[in-house]
């Protein structure tokens, strides 16, 4: 059951539930105009009890540097919590974002919000936070 949290003229944010994973699915340009309602969609969430999160950005034409300003800070708020943050549909164009702020290893991409939820989260999702376990 898919609801919306937030909506602009620009952007769309909305959630489900999978598994024990919220999904985030964001649509329209995450840029200096659309960030902020991404990051208050997800706090609300986190001050709703969620916890494990799964970032759809497989409708998200475009990414800058303060979206992924906007990644990082949510990151942290989830770790404070001791929840899960993975993302998925990573296009060339957003990995490379995430590629040169130096990210590209940060983080788990699935190719759908599917594959992203296919196994439940476990207790420690971002505890080796900002680089993956070997």
């Amino acid at each position: 059951m898919s609801w919306t949290i937030a909506r602009t003229e620009q952007i769309t944010v909305s959630g489900d539930l999978f598994n024990g994973w919220t999904v985030v699915e964001v649509d329209g340009e995450v840029d200096i105009h659309t960030h902020a309602a991404i990051r208050h969609a997800v706090l609300q969430l986190l001050a709703e009890g969620h916890r494990h999160f799964v970032l759809d950005l497989c409708p998200v034409s475009y990414l800058d540097s303060g979206g992924l300003g906007t990644v990082v800070t949510l990151t942290k708020r989830i770790r404070a919590r001791e929840g899960s943050l993975r993302i998925t549909c990573p296009s060339a164009q957003i990995l490379q974002v995430f590629t040169l702020g130096g990210l590209g290893d940060a983080y788990e991409f699935y190719d759908s919000p599917q594959e992203a939820t296919r196994q439940a989260p476990s207790i420690d999702g971002l505890a080796q936070w900002p680089r993956p376990a070997s």
